[in-house]
């Protein structure tokens, strides 16, 4: 009788044990499964762009990642202004500046294109902080410039280049000419240079703290969830009033004729996921919200957020942003944004 109980129990457990590995396989085939079926979902999306593009996402909890084109060098337009936030929150870390420090608004640095400083009255001081918000936020030119002048184009690429990113620069202040030695490839790239994978690490470093300072990376996030164009990453993924409550998408964009791109964290309860999308050589030159380079960026966020985080994407018509649907909330040219 005892050893016909051994026995069975030791069925039941080879049972068990059998049960648990077949649910383990499951769950590993249908993640694969699922990654093979965005990776197409992604690479079809490109394919019918009238343009080229890159993408490059990383859920930066799981680690699960996607990528189409993502080391092709690209032109940020105005994401470059994202590392330039960066260093200079780093330099604020250092004790080398002060994001209270006042600028003065010159005629030298007013420049065209978004923004509202070049519109405003030379001799306006304004602080470093409130500078950025403007570059960030409205993508401001003028602002840009003065911040630059605050820190210099040789500092932001030293910055990069400490982080490890090889193939992103900036190269110039906005709408003014290149000064000094510069790579061959400038003119092609204009204000700066990047790919869809260096330009997600940039955006991540602030998730991560790599500045180590987590007041200072708190707010850098608060001003990128203040950007003010919603027409790419967020347009299907979050239709919440931003200006009444905090969004939860962090995001800087950049624009030329025939440029769009978007590099967000967007945050979800199963954890961040950051999107770094370029479009360049555009056939649709159009300044219009949905120009689309800024309809393919959307399609393929909405893509992601459906494949690595369902519960916060429902399924939208294809139109305007007005169809956009939430994220669930969790603890060369000129740039005109």
């Amino acid at each position: 009788m005892h050893l016909l109980q051994t026995s069975r129990a030791q069925r039941g457990s080879m049972m068990a044990i059998s049960l648990i590995k077949r649910a383990v396989l499951i769950v590993v085939l249908t993640a694969t499964a699922f990654a093979a079926d965005l990776q197409s979902q992604l690479e079809a999306l490109v394919r019918a762009h009238h343009g080229q593009a890159a993408i490059y996402a990383r859920h930066l909890k799981t680690g699960a990642s996607v990528a189409v084109n993502a080391d092709t060098p690209v032109p940020t337009a105005s994401v470059i202004k994202l590392a330039i936030m960066v260093t200079a929150f780093d330099l604020a870390h250092a004790g080398k500046l002060s994001l209270e420090e006042k600028l003065a608004l010159t005629k030298e640095n007013q420049v065209s294109g978004s923004g509202i400083l070049g519109a405003l009255t030379p001799g306006l001081q304004i602080t470093l902080g409130d500078a950025i918000v403007l570059m960030i936020q409205l993508s401001d030119n003028t602002a840009t410039n003065m911040v630059i002048d605050r820190l210099s184009v040789a500092a932001v690429d030293q910055k990069l280049t400490a982080m490890g990113e090889k193939n992103t620069w900036l190269y110039k202040k906005v709408m003014k000419p290149a000064e000094g030695p510069m790579p061959s490839d400038q003119p092609k790239f204009g204000l700066g240079k990047t790919t869809a994978r260096e330009m997600a690490d940039v955006m991540a470093s602030i998730e991560r703290c790599d500045i180590g300072d987590a007041a200072l990376c708190k707010r850098m996030i608060e001003i990128l969830k203040g950007q003010q164009n919603r027409d790419a990453i967020p347009r299907y993924i979050e239709f919440a009033d931003t200006s009444e409550r905090p969004s939860m998408i962090a995001n800087k964009t950049g624009s030329l004729d025939a440029v769009r791109n978007d590099v967000a964290l967007v945050y979800t309860a199963g954890g961040p996921i950051v999107i770094s999308a370029f479009t360049w050589d555009n056939q649709d030159r159009s300044w219009t919200p949905d120009n689309q380079g800024a309809l393919l960026i959307g399609r393929m966020a909405q893509a992601i957020l459906q494949a690595w985080a369902p519960a916060a994407v429902k399924p939208s018509a294809a139109g305007s942003a007005s169809n956009a649907v939430p994220v669930t909330a969790a603890a060369p040219g000129t740039p005109k944004n």
